[in-house]
């Protein structure tokens, strides 16, 4: 695997040699020594061109962790606030000689570009393009949902879970890339939003989609509901307008504490992360037992090792 631009571009036993190689490296992570050995005297470029708390710096500790030398980028203080451009920008990185390249970029196809481009023979792996992907934290939703819910029935993936996801789908690069990698791993996804929050094209994607949040709750047993950052700052440069208030959003699409209590008793509650605490989430869903939403950052780190190991080593099985 040269690079991780897609969650599209992953076969269903691609996605679970990654799967089975994070549980692998999140089992290192228990030892009082967790640095492993294995890309000592590879570099890693975190390419962000967009605030990041929890990819950037989940990246930066798998690198390390795999003793490979890491070096952040961010454009304040760079070349790029000088109007250096991407291309030169990574062509810079290139006569560097690094090894991978980790980027997120505002502007969709950015990673795509980088790898297709002829700019750099680096490895380069999308930490979030625009509103289009987030492959690595799919990968971390698919293994923190395997780790609870799997069973004999599930077989080595998702096979019949169902996963409702909730919330900003329009602006939502994770919606799009667990869409299509927790079908690829057989669970059965709904996505619900209101029109205003739902792409265009949607209705093509393999999923459900609803519009209403408690009928989606009712319909069948949810195992697993991912609720969705609105994001605010999207909305602000698009000139706003995408629902009435975030009293009335919450109200209609918002993990309050009745509805959280009227769950299955083994449903999970995820989120991406950051939360907006009151509007998609209440603080009681939050920080109930059932929330694994620390679990995911856990698991984005033993996920990133996996995509690095394998990007950089060319090793499987």
């Amino acid at each position: 695997m040269k690079h991780l631009l897609n969650a599209a571009d992953l076969s269903l036993d691609q996605a679970i040699e990654l799967l089975d190689l994070a549980e692998e490296m999140a089992a290192t992570q228990a030892r009082e020594i967790k640095k492993l050995p294995t890309l000592r005297g590879r570099t890693v470029v975190n390419l962000f061109f967009e605030d990041s708390t929890r990819t950037r710096i989940s990246f930066e500790a798998a690198a390390k962790r795999l003793s490979a030398d890491v070096i952040n980028f961010t454009p304040k203080g760079s070349s790029v606030s000088k109007g250096e451009s991407l291309k030169d920008t990574v062509l810079t990185l290139g006569a560097m000689h690094t090894d991978a390249i980790v980027v997120r970029h505002f502007a969709s196809g950015a990673p795509h570009l980088l790898a297709h481009a002829g700019w750099t023979d680096a490895a380069i792996i999308n930490a979030g393009d625009g509103t289009h992907q987030h492959p690595t934290q799919a990968l971390l939703d698919a293994m923190t949902i395997r780790r609870h819910l799997a069973t004999a029935k599930t077989g080595v993936g998702l096979d019949g879970l169902r996963v409702v996801i909730v919330g900003d789908v329009l602006h939502s690069r994770v919606a799009r890339s667990n869409v299509q990698l927790l079908t690829t791993l057989g669970a059965k996804v709904t996505l619900v939003a209101p029109p205003t929050l739902l792409p265009t094209g949607v209705n093509s994607w393999p999923c459900r989609v609803e519009y209403s949040l408690d009928q989606a709750l009712t319909e069948e047993p949810v195992d697993a509901l991912m609720m969705l950052r609105v994001q605010r700052e999207r909305m602000s440069a698009a000139g706003g307008g995408f629902f009435p208030s975030p009293e009335e959003y919450s109200r209609l699409y918002g993990l309050d504490p009745a509805r959280l209590a009227g769950l299955p008793k083994h449903t999970i509650v995820l989120h991406p992360g950051p939360m907006n605490r009151g509007l998609e989430i209440s603080q009681e869903a939050a920080d109930s037992p059932r929330s694994v939403i620390v679990e995911q950052v856990a698991n984005g780190v033993a996920v990133r090792m996996a995509v690095l190991y394998l990007t950089l080593t060319g090793v499987t099985g």
